[in-house]
């Protein structure tokens, strides 16, 4: 008895040898989809529609690689995306599905284009053409959508995840509209050409034809006895999805952000794309124009004489802008820092040279009285000069002028706004 006993231990050790080195040495569809062995379902299908448009054949035609590579991410998704099969394979790996009669067992993986084509429509190819008459398919509308940004994330740059629903394929009829392939039958009306041929005799040996869209199959060609249970004959469903927007560092507010093929499906067209514009939100301090940025700073009285060191916070509010000023500011005055604007898309250095300019313009805040004795010492400091010396023929100076009007109204709060 204790030998019989030991003898079904030992059996049982080997055969979990066995099923820990068949996993060790399947494929690790982890690693061919890219994504954790904890990543959420989302994250397998968002990395999985990235990956096979990219490794598509008819988007790499004649690389054998690509291929073989399209193959490997359906095969990952099949199984990756089903909990259950998730479940055998993160317990014995590939040879465990194999032994479970899944994909790669007796019934082998589905064809990898009708799992594409669960995303992108179906049996949707990039050439747009349809598999059995030659002719383009007619593409559907574009969504668009307006995703507002602020101007740190255009600055930063950052990634938005956006929730969309849309219309997809029904993946259980692939878009038929039948519960099975043998309910779908030829219209007898038409005789399966969509349209009736209708005569009219108006006279001896007169005879008009007319031709209209058969009414029994709408046109269709085909009728459907028993309608998917999934879908209700409808070929379609709302599916959510989300959608990874990533904003670059220097992007612009109304640019563009297109998801080609993200729209919604239907079997009869390729999807069009989802495109979202980016909306730039109004900033407290600064406004952007182009690649530069512009900020206004209002300074005391004293700082526009005498001059000034001063420091603001920028739109990353972990970078310090350094203010200096040795002499006198007039109002209006644009200090123009280099380097300290908007990044350049263009370029990829962190220089100087890969930034627009930051545009400081200078107000000055008057006191709102002024004294008896502090006139007398103006008087005395400044002299008592009746006219200013203004030069009228200064386009410069005129324009500064219209532009310092209703900006420099006496107030009793702080000298320096705050940024």
């Amino acid at each position: 008895m204790l030998l019989l006993r030991a003898a079904v231990v030992v059996q049982y050790i080997c055969l979990l040898c066995i099923t820990i080195v068949a996993a060790a040495a399947g494929k690790d569809y982890y690693n061919i989809l890219g994504v954790a062995r904890d990543a959420s379902q989302q994250d397998i299908k968002r990395q999985y529609k990235t990956l096979s448009r990219k490794h598509h054949p008819d988007k790499n035609p004649g690389d054998e690689r690509a291929h073989e590579r399209f193959i490997e991410l359906a095969e990952a998704y099949e199984v990756l995306s089903d909990d259950e099969k998730r479940e055998i394979y993160n317990r014995y790996g590939e040879e465990g599905l194999k032994n479970q009669g899944g994909p790669g067992g007796g019934a082998g993986f589905h064809d990898p284009f009708d799992i594409f084509a669960q995303f992108f429509g179906g049996h949707v190819r990039f050439d747009r053409r349809d598999s059995g008459s030659g002719r383009a398919k007619p593409r559907g509308p574009d969504v668009h959508v307006r995703v507002p940004v602020t101007l740190l994330e255009l600055y930063t740059g950052t990634e938005i995840e956006v929730d969309i629903s849309k219309q997809v394929v029904c993946p259980h009829c692939d878009g038929s509209g039948a519960a099975t392939p043998d309910d779908i039958e030829t219209c007898n009306t038409c005789g399966g050409s969509g349209v009736r041929v209708v005569k009219h005799i108006l006279g001896p040996g007169i005879v008009q034809q007319m031709q209209s869209t058969c009414d029994e199959c709408s046109g269709k060609g085909k009728k459907i006895s028993k309608p998917c249970t999934h879908c209700k004959g409808s070929r379609v469903h709302r599916e959510a999805d989300v959608l990874s927007i990533r904003v670059e560092p220097g992007m612009r507010d109304s640019e563009e952000v297109v998801f080609e093929g993200e729209a919604d499906q239907h079997p009869d067209h390729e999807p069009g794309s989802v495109v979202f514009h980016l909306q730039q939100q109004p900033h407290a301090t600064f406004a952007r124009q182009g690649d530069d940025l512009h900020a206004e700073v209002t300074i005391t009285l004293l700082d526009a004489l005498v001059g000034f060191n001063r420091s603001i916070p920028h739109v990353d509010h972990n970078i310090a802008i350094e203010l200096s000023r040795a002499g006198v500011t007039p109002p209006g005055y644009v200090q123009i820092l280099s380097g300290k604007g908007m990044p350049l898309r263009q370029h990829s250095s962190s220089t100087s040279a890969s930034f627009g300019d930051l545009h400081i313009t200078y107000w000055i805040q008057f006191p709102k009285t002024v004294d008896a004795s502090t006139k007398d010492e103006l008087v005395r400091i400044f002299g008592d000069t009746e006219h200013a010396n203004w030069d009228s023929s200064n386009a410069a100076a005129k324009q500064s002028a219209r532009n310092h009007r209703g900006k420099q109204s006496p107030s009793s709060t702080k000298a320096h706004d705050e940024l």
